[in-house]
């Protein structure tokens, strides 16, 4: 109720300064024990990946690159949250303006570029945070580094992140860092996957646990990319997918303002994409990797639609812009 007295007032700001501006206001009021008088769902509980999760629905990456928000962001009911996609060396992403609301459509356009303060500083914020939960960290290589290096980039972000993390993703599938989701064919990811999962035992070694690792895909594949994408997860035993990130196609918004703006489109017009890739990984898979469902998320229905199409875990970011907090408990709710 209160975010719908809100949101006009947000939506007049530039996108980018709502969301740091709400994302300020969401401190604040857990400072003050705000957020604690927030109504919640009693979820049910889900064990994925060897964790034990509270509930099955998460904060997508992207939200707080920084971890720069965690403990505000995990009261509002979530059962876990993701943080990221963080790079190794700082960068400031692509130039501004750089995020754009279709409210006809319930979409957001965006062409951030993994902009961030580093691994370094988010792991500072990850250990001032104290979190108790549920916490993934959403990993990329930087703008500057070529694809015959990104290798490098992950695994530096990997032996950062891993004594930090319940679960580390690996995101090669944002279409605002260029040439990165060309990491997806097959001779790369094989090669990236048998990279990461080599280092993910050596640090299991050193650190005396096993930390998951993810994939994070892109919702503009055809049925035979997502069956090349899946026996590699099987083969290199990846213990989960994330499926999906933004899409490239522009079909469902066709003709409204900021349409054809580039970047990454998200909310309510990727919904049947995603969809359709988590119930693809679902043929493929057969249940030897657990889905994370997400995109297009913007009500409890759509959250079941995921599971029912084989998900284990959602998670929401758009659907929040537009629905604000009520959403996760809805979401939650729905999944119990």
């Amino acid at each position: 109720m209160l975010y719908s007295l809100l949101r006009p007032a947000l939506f007049s700001l530039d996108p980018e300064d709502a969301h740091g501006f709400t994302l300020a206001g969401l401190d604040i009021a857990h400072r003050i024990g705000l957020l604690n008088l927030l109504p919640r769902a009693t979820g049910k509980p889900v064990y994925v990946m060897g964790i034990d999760f509270p509930n099955a629905v998460g904060l997508a990456a992207g939200l707080d690159k920084d971890g720069a928000h965690i403990n505000a962001l995990a009261a509002l009911g979530f059962g876990f949250i993701e943080i990221g996609t963080v790079t190794p060396r700082p960068q400031p992403g692509n130039p501004k303006p750089r995020m754009f609301r279709l409210p006809a459509a319930e979409a957001i356009i965006n062409r951030m570029g993994f902009n961030n303060l580093g691994i370094e500083n988010l792991v500072r914020n990850v250990q001032a945070s104290g979190l108790k939960g549920v916490l993934g960290i959403n990993i990329g290589k930087n703008k500057d580094t070529p694809n015959e290096q990104a290798v490098d980039d992950y695994l530096a972000c990997l032996d950062t992140v891993y004594a930090h993390a319940s679960y580390v993703t690996v995101n090669i599938s944002s279409p605002n860092t260029q040439n990165l989701r060309e990491l997806q064919k097959d001779d790369a990811l094989d090669a990236l996957l048998s990279a990461i999962k080599l280092r993910q035992s050596d640090l299991a070694q050193q650190h005396g646990k096993y930390v998951p690792i993810a994939l994070k895909i892109a919702p503009d594949l055809d049925d035979a990319q997502v069956a090349a994408i899946a026996a590699l997860l099987m083969m290199h035993r990846i213990d989960a997918v994330i499926a999906t990130n933004t899409t490239i196609a522009r079909d469902a918004v066709a003709g409204l303002p900021n349409a054809e703006e580039a970047g990454g489109l998200s909310g309510a017009p990727v919904r049947a994409a995603s969809t359709r890739v988590v119930r693809a990984l679902a043929r493929h898979l057969k249940n030897e990797v657990p889905i994370i469902g997400v995109g297009g998320i913007l009500s409890g229905d759509d959250a079941q639609e995921k599971i029912a199409a084989g998900a284990s875990l959602v998670q929401l970011y758009t659907g929040l812009i537009y629905r604000g907090p009520a959403l996760v408990r809805e979401c939650v709710q729905q999944l119990a």
